[in-house]
């Protein structure tokens, strides 16, 4: 868990860190954010001067964010979990807002990262899975029912492993750094080896880590040929472990993108820039956009409370 007292102009004032225990089980984790949250809070009052005007969470999974609700989260054996409720209630009623992580990354991407000045983008985190976040004048779309952006799940090859959701051959299954590692271990014959790993073979030159490097690049750029189809993105904003390769990720997609294209525009494709912070700063522009609704932090810059 990551959490952070976040200034008006987006400035991470404080942060710290710690294991969310889900070993404990689900409930455990549930008061740990709860507890996180309150001595984040009392840190604040304490160095600042004044408490939190606001508080802003984000979880994995499928996120009721107008209701407040975590509705389900495998990975924490989350199931309706009313995090917006329990919050407030610890946190002394303060206003609280709740958000899809990858959604929430991309509006600081969007607001203070590699999407500024963007006024459509998309937020692509390329990781145990591959989700998506679509920006559109400095706001997150969520879509009617809050599942937007899910481009990890668009089959782009239909002959393709099967992936979680039941479908074969979804994005994910094939082009996250899950997936890479999966292939790279196998090809290699070493069960430890990863994404890094394949990624500093192909860099010196190793013809199978190559081979395995550009099938993901290849499903990798049909699934953002899709995405930029349908939405015709200025900006494509690439995170996740994945995009630690840099170029040699980069530079091949850049490509692979570009060579798929017809009719459409070709968006800028550009790495992310704030790193793993992205959800905590995301976290902390939802809870000001409670306080002061509108652009985020142009709307409050200069003054107020973390």
């Amino acid at each position: 868990m990551k959490a952070a007292l976040v200034g008006a102009d987006g400035a991470l004032l404080y942060e710290v860190r710690r294991a969310t225990g889900r070993e404990r089980g689900p409930d455990a984790v549930v008061e740990g954010i709860l507890g996180f949250a309150a001595e984040l809070r009392a840190y604040g009052a304490e160095h600042f001067g004044e408490s939190a005007l606001a508080a802003g969470v984000a979880v994995p999974g499928i996120v009721d964010a107008e209701n407040g609700i975590a509705v389900y989260a495998a990975n924490l054996g989350w199931r309706d979990v009313p995090m917006r409720a329990l919050l407030a209630e610890r946190l002394g009623g303060v206003p609280v807002a709740l958000g899809h992580d990858v959604r929430t990354g991309g509006l600081a991407e969007g607001r203070l990262g590699a999407g500024r000045g963007a006024d459509r983008f998309m937020f692509i985190p390329l990781g145990t899975g591959i989700a998506g976040a679509i920006g559109i004048g400095g706001t997150i779309e969520a879509g009617a029912h809050g599942y937007a952006g899910e481009i990890g799940h668009v089959v782009v090859r239909p002959d393709g492993p099967e992936c979680g959701c039941r479908q074969r051959g979804c994005l994910e299954t094939l082009a996250s750094a899950a997936a890479v590692s999966r292939a790279w271990a196998a090809a290699s014959g070493d069960p430890e080896a990863d994404a890094a790993d394949c990624a500093k073979a192909v860099e010196s030159g190793d013809p199978e880590a190559v081979r395995v490097w550009l099938d993901a690049v290849d499903a990798l750029a049909a699934g953002l040929v899709t995405a930029l189809t349908l939405l015709d993105p200025r900006t494509l904003i690439i995170g996740g472990g994945l995009a630690e390769a840099g170029e040699t990720l980069f530079t091949p997609l850049r490509a692979a993108v570009e060579e798929r294209v017809t009719f459409q525009k070709l968006p800028e494709i550009v790495p992310a820039a704030l790193g793993d912070t992205a959800g905590c700063l995301g976290a902390g522009l939802l809870a000001w956009d409670l306080v002061a609704p509108a652009d985020g932090p142009a709307a409050v810059t200069g003054s107020g409370a973390p």
